[in-house]
Protein backbone atom coordinates (compact mmCIF):
# COMPACT_ATOMS: atom_id res chain seq x y z
CA UNK A 1 0.00 0.00 0.00
CA UNK A 2 1.43 3.28 -0.90
CA UNK A 3 1.94 5.31 1.78
CA UNK A 4 0.64 9.25 1.69
CA UNK A 5 2.36 11.01 4.50
CA UNK A 6 5.62 12.35 4.54
CA UNK A 7 8.02 12.82 7.50
CA UNK A 8 11.10 14.26 8.71
CA UNK A 9 12.01 14.34 12.75
CA UNK A 10 14.35 16.72 14.85
CA UNK A 11 15.03 16.62 18.26
CA UNK A 12 16.65 19.86 18.56
CA UNK A 13 18.43 20.21 22.34
CA UNK A 14 18.79 23.50 24.49
CA UNK A 15 20.93 25.18 27.10
CA UNK A 16 19.02 27.97 27.88
CA UNK A 17 21.45 31.08 29.40
CA UNK A 18 21.17 30.64 33.36
CA UNK A 19 19.86 34.06 34.20
CA UNK A 20 16.63 33.59 33.33
CA UNK A 21 16.08 30.96 35.55
CA UNK A 22 14.96 30.01 39.32
CA UNK A 23 17.53 27.88 40.99
CA UNK A 24 17.92 24.34 40.02
CA UNK A 25 15.70 24.14 37.29
CA UNK A 26 16.95 21.66 34.61
CA UNK A 27 15.64 22.73 31.07
CA UNK A 28 15.85 20.88 28.09
CA UNK A 29 14.26 22.85 25.46
CA UNK A 30 13.45 20.23 22.38
CA UNK A 31 12.46 21.05 18.91
CA UNK A 32 10.99 18.11 16.45
CA UNK A 33 10.79 19.53 12.81
CA UNK A 34 8.67 17.12 10.60
CA UNK A 35 7.58 16.86 7.14
CA UNK A 36 10.74 18.76 5.76
CA UNK A 37 11.82 16.07 3.29
CA UNK A 38 14.97 17.66 1.51
CA UNK A 39 17.87 19.88 2.01
CA UNK A 40 19.41 22.94 0.49
CA UNK A 41 22.97 23.05 -0.76
CA UNK A 42 25.92 25.13 -0.49
CA UNK A 43 25.50 26.77 -3.51
CA UNK A 44 22.48 28.51 -1.69
CA UNK A 45 25.19 30.93 0.24
CA UNK A 46 25.34 34.21 -1.81
CA UNK A 47 28.76 35.59 -2.93
CA UNK A 48 30.36 34.44 0.59
CA UNK A 49 27.34 35.61 3.06
CA UNK A 50 27.29 32.33 5.38
CA UNK A 51 29.75 30.18 6.75
CA UNK A 52 29.60 26.66 7.33
CA UNK A 53 29.24 24.50 10.53
CA UNK A 54 32.17 22.18 10.99
CA UNK A 55 30.69 19.78 14.34
CA UNK A 56 28.41 17.78 12.74
CA UNK A 57 28.55 14.01 13.35
CA UNK A 58 26.77 12.21 10.64
CA UNK A 59 25.67 8.74 11.15
CA UNK A 60 24.24 8.49 7.34
CA UNK A 61 24.54 5.44 4.98
CA UNK A 62 24.27 5.87 1.69
CA UNK A 63 20.66 7.19 0.40
CA UNK A 64 18.41 4.14 -0.85
CA UNK A 65 16.34 4.98 -3.74
CA UNK A 66 12.19 5.45 -3.55
CA UNK A 67 10.32 4.34 -5.64
CA UNK A 68 7.59 7.36 -7.05
CA UNK A 69 5.35 5.96 -4.74
CA UNK A 70 6.76 4.52 -1.93
CA UNK A 71 4.88 1.36 0.46
CA UNK A 72 5.45 0.46 3.56
CA UNK A 73 8.18 -1.80 3.18
CA UNK A 74 10.34 0.83 1.77
CA UNK A 75 9.86 2.67 4.57
CA UNK A 76 11.19 0.18 6.55
CA UNK A 77 14.21 -0.03 4.45
CA UNK A 78 14.67 3.82 3.87
CA UNK A 79 14.40 4.36 7.45
CA UNK A 80 16.47 1.51 9.07
CA UNK A 81 19.19 2.16 6.26
CA UNK A 82 19.21 5.71 8.65
CA UNK A 83 19.72 7.23 4.76
CA UNK A 84 18.79 10.42 6.19
CA UNK A 85 19.50 10.55 10.10
CA UNK A 86 22.02 12.74 11.37
CA UNK A 87 22.74 14.76 14.52
CA UNK A 88 24.79 18.20 15.21
CA UNK A 89 26.08 19.58 18.34
CA UNK A 90 26.39 23.21 18.45
CA UNK A 91 29.63 24.78 20.01
CA UNK A 92 28.90 25.71 23.83
CA UNK A 93 29.11 29.19 24.87
CA UNK A 94 26.62 32.48 24.24
CA UNK A 95 26.85 32.14 20.48
CA UNK A 96 24.68 28.81 20.69
CA UNK A 97 21.68 30.83 22.46
CA UNK A 98 21.34 28.09 24.57
CA UNK A 99 20.97 25.52 21.55
CA UNK A 100 23.15 22.42 22.80
CA UNK A 101 22.39 20.64 18.87
CA UNK A 102 20.06 18.31 17.02
CA UNK A 103 19.15 15.26 16.00
CA UNK A 104 16.99 14.94 13.14
CA UNK A 105 15.66 11.74 10.43
CA UNK A 106 13.14 11.74 7.56
CA UNK A 107 10.92 10.15 5.28
CA UNK A 108 10.35 11.39 1.92
CA UNK A 109 7.08 9.64 0.40
CA UNK A 110 7.68 10.01 -3.20
CA UNK A 111 10.20 11.50 -5.71
CA UNK A 112 11.04 14.34 -6.94
CA UNK A 113 10.10 15.13 -2.95
CA UNK A 114 8.52 19.05 -2.23
CA UNK A 115 9.26 19.81 1.06
CA UNK A 116 12.87 21.27 2.55
CA UNK A 117 14.16 22.05 5.84
CA UNK A 118 16.90 24.88 7.18
CA UNK A 119 18.87 25.62 10.51
CA UNK A 120 21.41 28.58 10.69
CA UNK A 121 22.92 30.31 13.52
CA UNK A 122 22.67 34.13 12.68
CA UNK A 123 26.42 35.55 12.87
CA UNK A 124 25.39 39.35 13.00
CA UNK A 125 23.81 41.74 14.67
CA UNK A 126 22.00 40.16 17.69
CA UNK A 127 21.91 36.84 16.64
CA UNK A 128 20.02 33.60 17.35
CA UNK A 129 19.53 30.50 15.64
CA UNK A 130 16.74 30.01 13.22
CA UNK A 131 15.06 26.52 12.43
CA UNK A 132 12.44 26.36 9.53
CA UNK A 133 10.26 23.64 7.75
CA UNK A 134 8.71 24.47 4.11
CA UNK A 135 6.05 22.16 2.50
CA UNK A 136 6.27 22.21 -0.98
CA UNK A 137 3.39 21.87 -3.24
CA UNK A 138 2.63 21.80 -7.61
CA UNK A 139 6.94 21.20 -7.36
CA UNK A 140 9.49 21.63 -4.76
CA UNK A 141 10.84 24.81 -6.56
CA UNK A 142 9.13 27.08 -4.27
CA UNK A 143 10.06 25.22 -1.38
CA UNK A 144 13.80 25.01 -2.45
CA UNK A 145 14.22 28.95 -3.09
CA UNK A 146 12.46 29.78 -0.03
CA UNK A 147 14.62 27.42 2.46
CA UNK A 148 17.97 28.71 0.36
CA UNK A 149 16.99 32.41 0.79
CA UNK A 150 14.47 33.10 3.72
CA UNK A 151 17.04 33.03 6.72
CA UNK A 152 19.33 35.48 4.61
CA UNK A 153 16.46 37.71 4.14
CA UNK A 154 16.02 38.14 7.72
CA UNK A 155 19.49 38.40 8.79
CA UNK A 156 19.07 41.37 7.02
CA UNK A 157 16.09 42.68 8.01
CA UNK A 158 17.06 42.46 11.53
CA UNK A 159 20.46 44.04 11.55
CA UNK A 160 21.07 47.20 12.52
CA UNK A 161 21.86 49.86 9.63
CA UNK A 162 25.29 50.55 10.93
CA UNK A 163 25.81 47.46 10.10
CA UNK A 164 23.88 47.24 6.87
CA UNK A 165 26.09 50.26 5.86
CA UNK A 166 29.42 48.40 6.54
CA UNK A 167 28.32 45.50 4.10
CA UNK A 168 27.25 47.91 1.69
CA UNK A 169 30.76 49.59 1.79
CA UNK A 170 32.41 46.22 1.72
CA UNK A 171 30.08 45.15 -1.18
CA UNK A 172 30.93 48.36 -3.26
CA UNK A 173 35.01 47.96 -2.51
CA UNK A 174 34.98 44.55 -2.91
CA UNK A 175 36.22 43.74 0.15
CA UNK A 176 35.56 40.46 2.20
CA UNK A 177 32.34 40.35 3.58
CA UNK A 178 31.81 39.09 6.85
CA UNK A 179 29.42 35.89 7.02
CA UNK A 180 25.55 36.45 7.48
CA UNK A 181 24.74 33.20 8.70
CA UNK A 182 26.39 29.68 9.84
CA UNK A 183 24.37 26.66 7.99
CA UNK A 184 23.90 23.83 10.10
CA UNK A 185 24.12 21.48 6.62
CA UNK A 186 23.56 17.53 6.11
CA UNK A 187 26.24 16.25 3.19
CA UNK A 188 23.43 14.80 1.11
CA UNK A 189 21.62 18.27 0.93
CA UNK A 190 19.81 18.36 -2.44
CA UNK A 191 21.63 20.29 -4.51
CA UNK A 192 20.39 21.88 -7.83
CA UNK A 193 21.95 24.98 -10.11
CA UNK A 194 20.28 28.33 -8.92
CA UNK A 195 20.23 31.57 -9.59
CA UNK A 196 22.76 32.93 -7.27
CA UNK A 197 23.24 36.21 -9.08
CA UNK A 198 20.01 36.53 -9.44
CA UNK A 199 19.14 36.25 -5.62
CA UNK A 200 22.04 38.09 -4.67
CA UNK A 201 21.32 41.40 -6.72
CA UNK A 202 17.65 40.84 -5.13
CA UNK A 203 19.01 40.40 -1.12
CA UNK A 204 21.51 43.61 -2.16
CA UNK A 205 18.49 45.73 -3.03
CA UNK A 206 16.66 44.88 -0.28
CA UNK A 207 19.05 46.33 2.15
CA UNK A 208 19.96 49.08 -0.28
CA UNK A 209 16.16 50.00 0.39
CA UNK A 210 16.60 49.76 3.97
CA UNK A 211 19.57 52.31 4.19
CA UNK A 212 17.75 54.88 2.14
CA UNK A 213 14.11 54.70 3.55
CA UNK A 214 14.74 53.96 7.40
CA UNK A 215 16.35 56.87 9.36
CA UNK A 216 16.80 54.71 12.57
CA UNK A 217 16.30 51.32 14.17
CA UNK A 218 13.71 50.18 15.79
CA UNK A 219 13.28 49.34 19.10
CA UNK A 220 14.91 45.89 20.49
CA UNK A 221 11.60 44.54 21.95
CA UNK A 222 10.00 44.67 18.08
CA UNK A 223 12.82 44.09 15.82
CA UNK A 224 12.73 40.75 15.68
CA UNK A 225 8.98 40.28 15.05
CA UNK A 226 9.14 43.42 12.47
CA UNK A 227 12.30 41.36 10.90
CA UNK A 228 10.38 38.52 10.70
CA UNK A 229 7.50 39.90 8.85
CA UNK A 230 9.15 42.21 6.62
CA UNK A 231 11.43 39.15 5.49
CA UNK A 232 8.68 36.76 4.24
CA UNK A 233 6.89 40.05 2.63
CA UNK A 234 9.55 41.32 0.99
CA UNK A 235 11.22 37.70 -0.22
CA UNK A 236 7.86 36.84 -1.63
CA UNK A 237 7.79 39.96 -3.89
CA UNK A 238 10.93 39.25 -5.20
CA UNK A 239 10.36 35.58 -6.23
CA UNK A 240 7.17 37.45 -8.01
CA UNK A 241 9.25 40.59 -9.53
CA UNK A 242 12.28 37.86 -10.85
CA UNK A 243 9.40 35.89 -12.52
CA UNK A 244 7.94 38.41 -14.77
CA UNK A 245 12.07 37.99 -16.33
CA UNK A 246 12.34 35.64 -19.02
CA UNK A 247 14.97 34.40 -20.17
CA UNK A 248 16.43 31.68 -23.02
CA UNK A 249 15.98 28.39 -21.69
CA UNK A 250 14.65 29.13 -18.14
CA UNK A 251 12.20 25.92 -18.39
CA UNK A 252 14.94 23.16 -18.17
CA UNK A 253 15.97 24.38 -14.74
CA UNK A 254 13.98 23.80 -11.38
CA UNK A 255 15.08 27.12 -9.84
CA UNK A 256 14.26 29.11 -12.87
CA UNK A 257 12.24 32.14 -11.33
CA UNK A 258 8.88 31.62 -13.25
CA UNK A 259 9.00 27.77 -12.08
CA UNK A 260 9.52 28.69 -8.09
CA UNK A 261 6.59 31.81 -8.65
CA UNK A 262 4.42 29.42 -9.93
CA UNK A 263 4.86 26.56 -7.52
CA UNK A 264 4.50 27.41 -3.75
CA UNK A 265 5.31 26.66 -0.25
CA UNK A 266 4.27 26.95 3.27
CA UNK A 267 6.70 28.38 5.91
CA UNK A 268 6.83 28.01 9.83
CA UNK A 269 10.40 29.72 11.34
CA UNK A 270 11.49 29.87 14.70
CA UNK A 271 13.69 32.44 15.73
CA UNK A 272 15.72 31.44 19.25
CA UNK A 273 17.89 34.26 20.77
CA UNK A 274 18.58 34.12 24.80
CA UNK A 275 15.78 32.59 25.68
CA UNK A 276 13.32 34.37 23.77
CA UNK A 277 10.83 32.57 20.81
CA UNK A 278 9.58 33.46 18.44
CA UNK A 279 7.60 31.64 15.39
CA UNK A 280 6.58 32.73 12.14
CA UNK A 281 3.76 30.70 10.70
CA UNK A 282 2.35 30.92 7.14
CA UNK A 283 -0.07 28.00 6.08
CA UNK A 284 -0.78 25.16 8.31
CA UNK A 285 2.33 24.13 9.90
CA UNK A 286 2.26 24.01 13.64
CA UNK A 287 4.78 24.84 16.63
CA UNK A 288 3.92 23.26 19.64
CA UNK A 289 5.41 23.63 23.32
CA UNK A 290 5.81 20.65 25.36
CA UNK A 291 5.28 21.90 28.69
CA UNK A 292 6.16 19.76 31.92
CA UNK A 293 3.72 20.61 34.79
CA UNK A 294 4.05 20.46 38.57
CA UNK A 295 2.97 17.34 39.26
CA UNK A 296 5.05 15.62 36.32
CA UNK A 297 2.11 15.26 33.62
CA UNK A 298 2.65 17.23 29.82
CA UNK A 299 0.80 19.87 28.57
CA UNK A 300 0.79 20.91 24.38
CA UNK A 301 0.53 24.74 24.26
CA UNK A 302 0.04 25.43 20.33
CA UNK A 303 2.20 28.28 19.33
CA UNK A 304 0.73 29.22 15.89
CA UNK A 305 -3.23 28.89 14.39
CA UNK A 306 -3.76 27.19 10.86
CA UNK A 307 -4.22 29.44 8.02
CA UNK A 308 -6.76 26.98 6.54
CA UNK A 309 -10.53 26.29 6.47
CA UNK A 310 -10.59 24.78 9.73
CA UNK A 311 -9.52 28.19 11.00
CA UNK A 312 -13.16 30.41 11.42
CA UNK A 313 -11.01 33.81 11.54
CA UNK A 314 -9.08 32.69 8.03
CA UNK A 315 -12.60 31.79 7.02
CA UNK A 316 -13.47 35.46 7.94
CA UNK A 317 -11.00 37.11 6.67
CA UNK A 318 -11.24 35.82 3.12
CA UNK A 319 -14.85 36.24 2.89
CA UNK A 320 -14.16 39.79 4.26
CA UNK A 321 -11.39 40.95 1.28
CA UNK A 322 -13.62 39.51 -1.57
CA UNK A 323 -17.14 39.89 -0.26
CA UNK A 324 -18.82 40.20 -3.78
CA UNK A 325 -17.59 36.36 -4.12
CA UNK A 326 -18.90 34.51 -1.22
CA UNK A 327 -20.24 31.65 -3.17
CA UNK A 328 -16.82 30.64 -5.01
CA UNK A 329 -13.78 32.43 -3.16
CA UNK A 330 -13.63 28.92 -0.87
CA UNK A 331 -15.13 25.58 -2.37
CA UNK A 332 -14.61 22.06 -0.44
CA UNK A 333 -12.48 24.03 2.11
CA UNK A 334 -10.17 24.93 -0.46
CA UNK A 335 -9.20 28.73 -1.76
CA UNK A 336 -10.92 28.89 -5.01
CA UNK A 337 -11.48 25.69 -4.98
CA UNK A 338 -7.76 24.75 -5.46
CA UNK A 339 -5.45 25.28 -2.65
CA UNK A 340 -5.74 24.37 1.24
CA UNK A 341 -3.78 27.16 2.84
CA UNK A 342 -4.79 30.49 3.12
CA UNK A 343 -1.24 31.71 3.31
CA UNK A 344 2.25 30.93 1.08
CA UNK A 345 5.20 31.95 -0.56
CA UNK A 346 4.90 31.61 -4.68
CA UNK A 347 1.28 30.32 -6.10
CA UNK A 348 1.38 33.64 -8.05
CA UNK A 349 -1.72 32.71 -10.00
CA UNK A 350 -3.47 33.52 -6.99
CA UNK A 351 -1.69 36.86 -6.38
CA UNK A 352 -0.62 37.95 -10.23
CA UNK A 353 -3.26 39.94 -12.27
CA UNK A 354 -5.55 38.27 -14.63
CA UNK A 355 -3.93 40.17 -17.39
CA UNK A 356 -0.51 39.56 -16.05
CA UNK A 357 -1.26 35.69 -15.99
CA UNK A 358 -2.75 35.61 -19.29
CA UNK A 359 0.44 37.00 -20.69
CA UNK A 360 2.73 34.49 -19.18
CA UNK A 361 0.49 31.68 -20.28
CA UNK A 362 0.81 33.13 -23.50
CA UNK A 363 4.41 34.23 -24.38
CA UNK A 364 6.81 31.55 -21.80
CA UNK A 365 5.11 28.07 -22.85
CA UNK A 366 8.56 26.51 -22.54
CA UNK A 367 8.51 27.25 -18.94
CA UNK A 368 4.64 26.16 -18.54
CA UNK A 369 5.76 23.08 -20.59
CA UNK A 370 8.14 21.84 -17.48
CA UNK A 371 5.37 22.58 -14.90
CA UNK A 372 2.76 20.30 -13.07
CA UNK A 373 -0.21 20.53 -15.54
CA UNK A 374 -2.07 21.94 -12.35
CA UNK A 375 -0.34 25.42 -13.00
CA UNK A 376 -0.75 25.75 -16.15
CA UNK A 377 -4.51 27.11 -16.38
CA UNK A 378 -5.89 30.37 -14.62
CA UNK A 379 -8.02 29.68 -11.42
CA UNK A 380 -11.72 29.70 -12.21
CA UNK A 381 -14.15 32.12 -11.05
CA UNK A 382 -10.43 34.46 -10.81
CA UNK A 383 -12.33 38.10 -9.97
CA UNK A 384 -10.76 39.64 -7.48
CA UNK A 385 -6.97 38.82 -6.96
CA UNK A 386 -5.11 38.60 -4.79
CA UNK A 387 -6.28 35.65 -2.72
CA UNK A 388 -3.70 34.56 -1.16
CA UNK A 389 -1.72 36.29 1.55
CA UNK A 390 2.48 36.20 2.46
CA UNK A 391 1.30 37.64 5.80
CA UNK A 392 3.12 35.39 8.39
CA UNK A 393 1.22 34.76 11.63
CA UNK A 394 4.08 36.12 14.65
CA UNK A 395 4.15 34.66 17.91
CA UNK A 396 6.48 35.71 20.96
CA UNK A 397 7.15 33.74 23.96
CA UNK A 398 9.64 33.99 26.82
CA UNK A 399 11.03 29.83 27.59
CA UNK A 400 10.37 29.61 31.23
CA UNK A 401 11.29 26.89 33.60
CA UNK A 402 8.46 24.31 32.80
CA UNK A 403 8.87 24.67 28.64
CA UNK A 404 10.82 21.45 28.11
CA UNK A 405 10.95 21.19 24.02
CA UNK A 406 9.37 22.97 20.93
CA UNK A 407 7.70 20.42 18.30
CA UNK A 408 7.70 22.11 15.05
CA UNK A 409 5.90 19.81 11.91
CA UNK A 410 4.49 20.38 8.83
CA UNK A 411 0.69 19.13 8.70
CA UNK A 412 1.30 15.89 7.89
CA UNK A 413 2.30 15.03 11.48
CA UNK A 414 -0.88 16.80 13.37
CA UNK A 415 -3.15 14.32 10.86
CA UNK A 416 -2.03 11.47 12.26
CA UNK A 417 -1.44 12.51 15.32
CA UNK A 418 -2.95 14.59 17.95
CA UNK A 419 -0.65 17.31 19.33
CA UNK A 420 -1.24 15.98 23.13
CA UNK A 421 -0.42 12.24 22.03
CA UNK A 422 3.02 14.08 20.17
CA UNK A 423 4.12 16.03 23.34
CA UNK A 424 3.49 12.80 25.50
CA UNK A 425 5.42 10.48 23.53
CA UNK A 426 8.70 12.89 22.98
CA UNK A 427 8.26 14.56 26.94
CA UNK A 428 8.32 10.72 27.72
CA UNK A 429 11.13 9.75 26.18
CA UNK A 430 12.91 12.30 27.03
CA UNK A 431 12.42 11.97 31.01
CA UNK A 432 13.11 7.99 30.07
CA UNK A 433 9.74 7.36 31.38
CA UNK A 434 8.41 6.24 28.74
CA UNK A 435 7.63 2.44 27.71
CA UNK A 436 10.15 0.99 25.02
CA UNK A 437 8.82 1.68 21.61
CA UNK A 438 10.06 -1.16 19.99
CA UNK A 439 7.30 -3.05 22.16
CA UNK A 440 4.27 -1.27 21.27
CA UNK A 441 1.63 -3.64 22.41
CA UNK A 442 2.62 -2.42 25.84
CA UNK A 443 1.87 1.09 25.20
CA UNK A 444 -1.88 1.95 24.93
CA UNK A 445 -0.73 5.28 23.23
CA UNK A 446 1.00 3.98 20.41
CA UNK A 447 -1.93 1.24 20.01
CA UNK A 448 -4.17 4.39 19.15
CA UNK A 449 -1.59 5.84 17.50
CA UNK A 450 -1.24 2.41 15.28
CA UNK A 451 -4.95 2.11 14.83
CA UNK A 452 -5.35 6.02 13.73
CA UNK A 453 -2.60 5.54 11.05
CA UNK A 454 -4.01 2.93 10.19
CA UNK A 455 -7.20 4.90 8.62
CA UNK A 456 -4.48 6.82 7.17
CA UNK A 457 -2.97 4.19 5.15
CA UNK A 458 0.07 4.19 6.69
CA UNK A 459 1.13 1.90 9.75
CA UNK A 460 3.37 4.62 11.70
CA UNK A 461 3.88 2.66 14.32
CA UNK A 462 7.06 1.40 12.18
CA UNK A 463 8.13 4.98 11.93
CA UNK A 464 8.07 5.60 15.81
CA UNK A 465 10.16 2.00 16.10
CA UNK A 466 12.79 3.16 13.89
CA UNK A 467 12.75 6.52 15.06
CA UNK A 468 13.01 5.57 18.85
CA UNK A 469 17.16 4.97 18.72
CA UNK A 470 17.09 8.38 17.88
CA UNK A 471 15.24 9.65 20.51
CA UNK A 472 17.09 7.25 23.03
CA UNK A 473 20.24 8.77 22.05
CA UNK A 474 18.94 12.02 22.32
CA UNK A 475 17.60 11.90 25.94
CA UNK A 476 21.13 9.94 26.86
CA UNK A 477 22.90 13.59 25.66
CA UNK A 478 20.29 15.40 27.55
CA UNK A 479 21.47 13.64 30.83
CA UNK A 480 24.60 13.19 30.02
CA UNK A 481 24.67 17.44 29.82
CA UNK A 482 22.59 17.36 33.03
CA UNK A 483 25.43 19.31 35.00
CA UNK A 484 25.86 21.94 32.58
CA UNK A 485 22.05 22.97 32.09
CA UNK A 486 21.46 23.46 35.61
CA UNK A 487 19.45 27.04 36.00
CA UNK A 488 20.77 29.63 38.44
CA UNK A 489 19.99 33.11 39.27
Amino acid sequence: MATSVKTTGFLINFKINSWRFDDGCHLCLCCVLSLALGRHSDSSSPSGLSGRNQNTRYCSSSRPRLKPQTGDSDVKLYLHEGANEYSLTLPRGPASHGVLGFHSNMLPSNLPCEDRQSSATCLAGRGGVLFGVFDGHTGPACAHAVSQRLFYYIAVAALPLRTLAELERAVEEERAVTPLLEWHKYPQDLSYPNGEVTSFHSLRNYWQERLETEEEDEEEVTRTTSALVNAFHRLDYDLSVEAQVSFPGEGLSLTSPLRVALSGCTACVVHISNGVLHVANLGDSRAVLGVQEADGSWSAINLTNDHNAQNPEELQRILGEHPAEQRTVIRHDRLLGLLLPFRAFGDVRFKWSADMLSRVYETRPDVLSAVSEAVRTMPPHYLTPPYLSTEPEITRHCVGPADKFLVLATDGLWELMHRQTVIQLVGDHLTGQCQSVTDPLNSNTVKLVKGACKEKCLDFFKLLEDVSPLIREASSVLRSNGGESQIKT
